[in-house]
């Protein structure tokens, strides 16, 4: 279906992404949500487009891949267009059994997910984080700004690192949280923004759990129960606090150039997440109900 033949193409301004999104009508009523990158993205792009068409594959619930290819703007990605609700805004009105049954269903959806395998040529995991980790305590430590306590991130980093040894990898949606997911008008979780996606180790993919917790810990803890199907190994939680420090550390110097707003909302979070680890000192965070 070639992106000229729609009636009418509406741009979409939420979200981060760097891509153009637009809602497209084609002139027999039907719509698709039609993304557009710059074409040095090209490969980038073919790849993901690739692996949604894995991810549609094993039935997950999700915005689907139509078709994808280059026009005069550079790279297209046409995809299923979701009738809903975004869930973030709705999350909160829902009952707690409701809140924490879709949890559990977050979290099968993801364990899904990660049924797909990293490819043979899969740098080793731990050699790869401890590089992301050196660059962002490097980033934090020449940051102007500073959280107050923050070193209590860096001091657990340090002591949990070997745990990163041996980790399996699979593919990640790469940015799997409450702004990511619709409901539709049969009140059924759907799976957008796959833009981030990468390989890695399966638990990383919950450090964005933070934004989860913020909204409902009842989705979040369900979330975790729903993955592990209530039986959760406390190697998970030392891990998962391992990645949210990591996380957190390089969200002050990320926010700086979006202005005082997003300083005070990392700065917010940072101390949120220190009251749930009581100054990582216990990795089980406060926020979690058990299975």
């Amino acid at each position: 279906m070639p992106i000229y033949d729609f009636n009418t193409r509406i741009l979409i301004e939420k979200g981060w992404s760097d891509d153009k999104k637009y809602c497209v009508t084609t002139p027999y009523g039907k719509k698709y949500l039609l993304r557009i990158s710059t074409i040095e993205k090209q490969d980038r792009k073919r790849v993901e487009f690739e692996m949604m068409q894995c991810v549609e594959a094993l039935g997950v619930p999700m915005c689907k891949p139509i078709e994808f290819g280059t026009c005069d703007e550079g790279v297209y990605f046409l995809q299923s267009w979701i009738e809903g609700k975004d869930f973030e805004e709705i999350l909160t009105t829902l009952t707690d059994t409701e809140q924490y049954s879709y949890g559990i269903e977050a979290g099968q959806i993801l364990k899904h997910i990660h049924t797909i395998p990293a490819p043979n040529t899969q740098e080793e995991w731990e050699a790869r984080f401890n590089r992301k980790i050196e660059r962002k305590i490097q980033m934090y430590k020449d940051c102007p700004i500073k959280y107050e306590n923050g070193q209590f991130f860096i001091d657990y980093i340090n002591a949990n690192r070997y745990l990163l040894k041996n980790r399996p990898q699979c593919y990640q949606h790469g940015d799997y949280h409450v702004g990511n997911m619709m409901i539709d008008y049969d009140g059924k979780l759907q799976i957008i923004d796959f833009d981030r996606d990468d390989f890695g180790d399966p638990w990383e993919e919950f450090n964005r759990i933070v934004w989860c917790v913020q909204k409902s810990p009842l989705f979040a803890s369900g979330m975790v129960n729903g993955y592990f199907y209530g039986n959760v190994p406390m190697d998970f939680w030392r891990l998962l606090a391992l990645y949210i420090s990591s996380n957190t550390l390089s969200s002050i110097p990320w926010a700086i150039p979006f202005g005082q707003s997003e300083i005070d909302t990392m700065k917010n979070q940072a101390k949120e997440v220190l009251e749930w680890y009581n100054n990582m000192q216990n990795p089980v965070p406060s926020w979690y109900k058990g299975a």
